[in-house]
């Protein structure tokens, strides 16, 4: 088995139960399979992330008793983001787009992902002699118009044709942040990472990353998707919904019991008994795991799981 896993959180704002859902089921993956595991920090929104932030996702994970290989700060890898957008223009992929989220909506064509998707309105413009860097509009990078098969490791079919079914992606922002699409293909690849274990919600985005992978000639890891905490409105549990964070959950929950619930909400465990991570690593399964979507919600002083 061996090989590269990671758990990637964003660190926008505090860890919440579906933050650390996701962690465990990531690391209880790895660490069975005897692969390195690593935590990235993706802190590239400069908008909505703190210093603090950051300090606060690992302390929250190791109360919660998660331990790392190695841990990376995205943030802190712009040569490899920046090699990237080189050789994406070079290829004569990458293309300035002035669409606003508002034209992009009155297309009217819903991609899988639940949003719009983008009609590469913009596909004709080039980019300027001075090259993408004195560009102050989004970058977006042209996709083949072909079908990429994906079948992640549980059976979900995830393929697409995405300069379709998503429309070409934006790899760098107006404000000049590098995009997520980017710039996780380059850190997984920068990393060594050959499996990206990963909620659902984020599944629409697989082939997208994989037609962004073959251009850059980069390996494409086995990739599992799996199920996501939901808040009663049927939302994916998550903190600007207004989720209850980490610093809340340890004045009512010890790092064992939050962890054995959260378990039994996985289907890991029958009762939600107190436990650690490491104690569920000799019966970990992945066909343990439910495949539905659980809500979960919080009734201060307690978090109330849905039959």
């Amino acid at each position: 088995m061996a090989g590269c896993s990671r758990f990637a959180p964003s660190t926008t704002g505090q860890a919440h139960p579906g933050t650390l859902l996701a962690g465990l089921l990531c690391w209880l993956d790895g660490r069975q399979r005897g692969a390195r595991v690593l935590l990235r920090l993706e802190d590239l929104d400069r908008t909505r992330v703190e210093r603090g932030f950051v300090d606060d996702m690992v302390a929250a994970l190791s109360w919660f008793g998660l331990d790392w290989d190695e841990v990376h700060v995205q943030s802190e890898r712009r040569a490899g983001h920046e090699a990237a957008l080189d050789a994406l223009a070079a290829a004569g992929r990458l293309y300035p787009c002035r669409c606003s989220r508002k034209q992009r909506r009155a297309h009217g064509r819903r991609a899988p992902d639940g949003g719009f998707a983008y009609a590469n309105t913009c596909r004709d413009r080039r980019l300027p002699a001075a090259g993408w860097r004195a560009v102050d509009e989004a970058l977006r990078v042209r996709l083949d118009d072909d079908q990429v098969s994906v079948i992640d490791d549980s059976g979900l079919d995830l393929s697409q044709v995405p300069a379709y079914d998503m429309g070409d992606p934006i790899v760098r922002r107006r404000d000049g942040v590098f995009a997520y699409h980017l710039a996780v293909v380059v850190d997984d690849a920068a990393a060594g990472v050959t499996r990206v274990v990963r909620g659902r919600d984020l599944a629409a985005s697989t082939a997208t990353q994989v037609a962004l992978q073959r251009l850059l000639g980069l390996a494409t890891p086995s990739y599992r998707h799996h199920l996501l905490l939901l808040e009663p409105q049927g939302d994916k549990l998550a903190k600007f919904h207004g989720s209850v964070g980490v610093d809340t959950l340890r004045q009512h929950y010890t790092s064992a019991a939050l962890c054995g619930l959260l378990a039994h909400a996985a289907g890991l465990i029958d009762e939600p008994a107190p436990c650690a991570p490491r104690a569920l690593l000799a019966d970990f399964d992945w066909s343990r795991v439910g495949a539905v979507d659980r809500v979960l919600a919080w009734r201060a002083p307690t978090l109330v799981l849905a039959p």
